[in-house]
């Protein structure tokens, strides 16, 4: 299943750098805003507000980034990168990512069986491919077997850095790839589309009257492949933000859901009805034609590469047509893609 938005993106469009490296404010990254019935309009992110109306909910991911990104060696003595994405459901393995050095290439010839030989003396052996276990190579993902004394949390803490990307010219900090809201350790990749929220964009917000709500959700690596659906992910989702929501559409106003991880959360708990329960646990939902939004009327997000499963969830909020357009202007008007790049409002046809 892949989403109707079809698009091919010229490298020089990467965000290769933090905003701040380039002389902008987090919040000064450019917002591209979609609407149906409208052009489309351009601001920057500061102006986020302007564009809501009283009576929003604006629902942010407390999720804050791990050092998840491990160098290593091979039973053969070829150094890797291991990027851990997440502790599987149901049992204590690991969910991981081989790479080249540095983090540039995704490795391909693993196998089952395999040795890793990490920092101080944590050993990984790969079990399963994932998530086919079936598949005997060439798989991206694997599970894996990582004992660590004293847990998997602090061992990252001391021995790990930020997932990063070829298209970086640097590796930036651990501080840069936190949200204003990161307070949840636990997400293999920064939940980008907080990213460019700052103190000033939410005192506006509350200014005009326009609430917030928390949940979490840990995300896990995100270079997904064409047509490969995201991996499941541990969420929660409050009853205080529950109850937010629901007073939030009785009275008409919008949900807004900061990135694709919020909008994942709140759909895995909604009813068909679009009623939602204080509940946490593992969601595999892949929103997209087979499963339209039932709460969410409109997502911040940032800019996903071709055939990435995320564009299928954006359709899924604001129609294909509408994301069509929005990916399109931000092409002609050079918008910066990737986790340090330019923000993009949709906003659906309001459903109440």
């Amino acid at each position: 299943m892949t989403a109707r938005t079809r698009f091919t993106l010229p490298p020089e469009l990467a965000a290769t750098e933090p905003p701040e490296e380039r002389g902008l404010a987090r919040d000064e990254v450019r917002l591209l805003v979609a609407e149906p019935g409208r052009e489309i309009r351009h601001a920057r992110f500061r102006d986020l507000a302007a564009f809501l109306a009283p009576g929003d909910l604006v629902v942010v991911n407390m999720s804050a980034t791990r050092a998840a990104a491990v160098d290593g060696l091979r039973s053969d003595g070829r150094p890797v990168t291991v990027h851990v994405s997440h502790r599987m459901p149901d049992g204590d393995d690991w969910v991981v990512e081989l790479r080249s050095p540095g983090g540039a290439e995704r490795v391909r010839d693993g196998r089952a069986g395999d040795v890793l030989r990490l920092p101080r003396g944590v050993t990984a052996v790969l079990r399963a491919a994932h998530p086919d276990p079936t598949r005997r190579f060439s798989s991206r993902l694997w599970r894996a077997r990582i004992p660590v004394e004293g847990g998997m949390a602090g061992w990252l803490d001391r021995v790990g850095r930020p997932i990063s990307y070829g298209y970086l010219r640097a590796r930036p900090t651990l501080g840069a790839y936190q949200t204003i809201f990161a307070r949840d350790p636990g997400s293999a990749e920064m939940p980008s589309a907080g990213r460019p929220f700052s103190v000033p964009v939410l005192t506006y917000l509350g200014r005009r009257g326009i609430g917030r709500a928390e949940v979490t959700l840990h995300a896990g690596v995100s270079s997904t492949e064409a047509g490969e659906p995201p991996p499941a992910e541990w969420y929660r989702v409050p009853d205080e933000t529950a109850r937010r929501v629901a007073a939030t559409r009785a009275r008409g106003g919008r949900v807004i859901a900061v990135g694709t991880t919020v909008a994942r959360a709140l759909e895995s708990t909604a009813d068909p009805h679009g009623a939602l329960a204080g509940t946490e646990g593992w969601t595999d939902l892949v929103l997209g034609p087979d499963r339209a939004c039932r709460v969410v009327d409109g997502l911040v997000t940032g800019w996903h590469e071709p055939d990435a499963s995320h564009l299928l969830l954006l359709e899924a909020v604001a129609g294909a047509e509408l994301v069509g357009r929005a990916y399109a202007a931000a092409l002609a008007a050079r918008y910066r893609w990737h986790e340090f790049g330019d923000s993009c409002l949709l906003l659906a046809q309001h459903r109440f």
